[in-house]
């Protein structure tokens, strides 16, 4: 009972984070090197990534800085993908161009995943649906990431049980050598202690 509260619980907590739109960030860019960012997904997800710098008032326009992704310098951009595995996924910017030498830069960044990342208007329009057939169409895609995610989290919880058994298990072999050893050392110490006390004639 207590655990079928327990995932009730999460559902409605992961539900209101897909049903919340994305939030952008923004990103504070060091005049030299490279700034990441990261994001745990799990496979076979759809991510898309905007970014755009946040130009302030003593730039350029005739040369304008620009962040380099791709090898390509611009000031703003988009970038969609599958993921094909699980695993943390990084989107690293650096700046490129004409700017003050220690004089930073701030970049926008709207990274939406899963749900988040579907352009709905055009399912819409494509398959002809609106009101609350519309409605309902987002919530069950929002139903199934739901659903995906805790699959997701239930495999990893399992390799990660199965990583700390085996830690645990690697642990206690580890202490009963070590016991086996230290009780082997005690035991030679007093036969040598006996061999010298008898050779000295003290016993």
């Amino acid at each position: 009972m207590a655990e079928s509260g327990i995932m009730l619980l999460a559902a409605t907590m992961i539900m209101i984070w897909w049903a919340t739109p994305s939030q952008a960030i923004w990103l504070s860019l060091p005049s030299s090197g490279t700034k990441c960012v990261s994001e745990e997904i799990h496979n076979n997800v759809v991510v898309l990534l905007d970014y755009s710098l946040v130009l302030g008032g003593d730039d350029d326009p005739s040369h304008p800085t620009t962040i380099s992704v791709r090898q390509e310098k611009v000031t703003k951009g988009q970038s969609a993908f599958t993921t094909s595995e699980s695993g943390a996924h990084v989107a690293c910017f650096w700046l490129d161009g004409n700017h003050e030498e220690g004089a930073g830069r701030t970049i926008d960044i709207d990274w939406k995943i899963g749900i988040t990342a579907k352009d709905w208007d055009s399912v819409a329009k494509k398959e002809k649906i609106e009101g609350v057939e519309f409605e309902l169409r987002k919530l069950e895609g929002i139903v199934n990431a739901i659903h995906e995610n805790i699959i997701f989290l239930k495999e990893r919880e399992a390799k990660m049980r199965e990583v700390s058994e085996t830690t645990n298990s690697r642990v206690a072999w580890f202490s009963l050598m070590s016991l086996g050893v230290c009780i082997v050392v005690a035991a030679l110490q007093l036969w040598h202690l006996q061999h010298f006390f008898r050779k000295k004639k003290l016993i």
